[in-house]
């Protein structure tokens, strides 16, 4: 089966909301063995959003919009369909009753375009609405299947795992669904990982091999189609356990989580804690650590000492490591180091991590723009620093620096469970 993915919405088109709706689809499908041949973005335009169907139906088996079933007179899918399959509209009653009983429980006053939220092409199935108000439809017209899904994302994808995906399937030939594997890569880039498993990419058939990448990690999605899980683990094993041999330095999980989320996971499942010092990254270390739920167990604190004065004053950094002539400076090994041991005595966490260097735009202390010291120590243990060289803007560099110390940290957590 293949499958056309319709966003509808002059908001999409103008840049005001990003089509996220699209992606979340996309892998779904994926996992039902439907193909996603293409993706279109109309906006509120009748005649435009006839045309998109048109094509779509000329090329592909299922079309799935999304957008265009609110209440308001731009809202139009459900009339375009309906008149694209020579359908009336007609009104759901039990999702009728559901709008209706939503607004006495919010006492307030339903409008008559809210039953607009109600219809649906008098042949169409109902796909309720358990977030929202706007019923979907599920129909099927001279051999093509269209499923109609809101655009909200929090009413979009509760529709489509509990209602669309099984309407889906029930209309799908024996076509095996697809399975893959998602490798996750710290600490090398996306053409030394492309370049260490050319041969592999090259010779692929069956299982499929696919880079992804994003500043600071690589992902790899291996997948096949097959039968059953069984079948598919057969196939994706072996390739998995030759990337395995030859990048498992790297891999920090076998399944789509940030690096950050790793890390808490595994500070939580040991008890232990962390703590940062950060300069030339000014807490972004933090925010992403912060941004796992359930690190508040695995991240005690952090100081942003991003003057010399604040490393003094916060940190107690000696005035001559930092400046002075022969000093070796706030951008130095002395100092991450430093940085490192006194953040963890001073939180009383199990590792310290410290990052300082130069995120630009312009030179610091005499130092190149992408210069930064990563250090990391576990409680009793000597520092472990990296001098590194980042190119990118400021924010690049930035980021680059503070997923660089979490690999350094990944690695220091590794060598303590061995």
């Amino acid at each position: 089966m293949k499958a056309e993915i319709i966003a509808i919405g002059t908001e999409l088109l103008m840049g005001q909301i990003v089509n996220t709706n699209a992606q979340y689809l996309a892998q779904g499908l994926a996992e039902l063995g439907v193909g996603v041949y293409y993706q279109t973005v109309v906006g509120d335009n009748p005649a435009r959003m006839k045309e998109a169907l048109q094509l779509a139906s000329q090329r592909v088996d299922l079309i799935i919009c999304t957008g265009g079933l609110g209440p308001t007179q731009d809202d139009l899918t459900k009339d375009v369909l309906a008149e694209f399959i020579g359908q009336k509209l007609i009104i759901h009653q039990p999702s009728l009753d559901n709008i209706e009983e939503l607004f006495r429980k919010r006492g307030m006053v339903m409008v008559e375009s809210n039953a607009r939220q109600a219809t649906l092409p008098e042949h169409g199935d109902p796909l309720p609405n358990d977030t929202g108000l706007a019923v979907g439809t599920g129909v099927t017209h001279a051999g093509k299947h269209y499923i109609l899904l809101p655009g909200p994302p929090k009413e979009m994808k509760p529709m489509f795992d509990r209602y669309a995906r099984p309407w889906i399937e029930a209309r799908m030939d024996s076509v095996q669904p697809l399975f893959s594997v998602m490798l996750k890569f710290a600490g090398i880039g996306e053409s030394l990982l492309e370049h260490e498993l050319l041969d592999l990419i090259r010779a692929q058939t069956d299982p499929t091999i696919a880079p992804y990448a994003k500043e600071g990690e690589v992902a790899i999605r291996l997948t096949t189609r097959a039968a059953s899980a069984d079948e598919a683990a057969s196939r994706l094993g072996p390739l998995e356990a030759e990337i395995r041999r030859r990048l498992g330095q790297h891999i920090y999980a076998s399944e789509d989580i940030a690096l950050e989320e790793q890390i808490v996971r595994m500070l939580t499942a040991s008890g232990r804690t962390v703590a940062a010092a950060e300069s030339c990254t000014g807490g972004l270390f933090s925010d992403l650590m912060t941004s796992v739920p359930g690190s508040s167990a695995a991240f005690r604190g952090s100081v942003v000492c991003y003057t010399n004065e604040a490393k003094r004053k916060l940190l107690g950094i000696p005035g001559e490591l930092l400046e002075g002539e022969g000093a070796p400076g706030a951008i130095s090994e002395e100092t991450a180091a430093l940085l490192a041991e006194r953040v963890l005595a001073g939180t009383e966490a199990d590792y310290g991590v410290a990052i300082t260097g130069v995120a630009g735009p312009a030179e610091s202390e005499g130092k190149p723009v992408g210069l930064v010291y990563v250090s990391v120590l576990r409680k009793g243990g000597a520092p472990q620093t990296d001098r590194l060289q980042l190119s990118g803007n400021r924010e690049t560099i930035k980021l680059r620096a503070a997923k660089n110390a979490m690999y350094r940290l990944w690695k220091l957590l590794l060598e303590d469970e061995a």
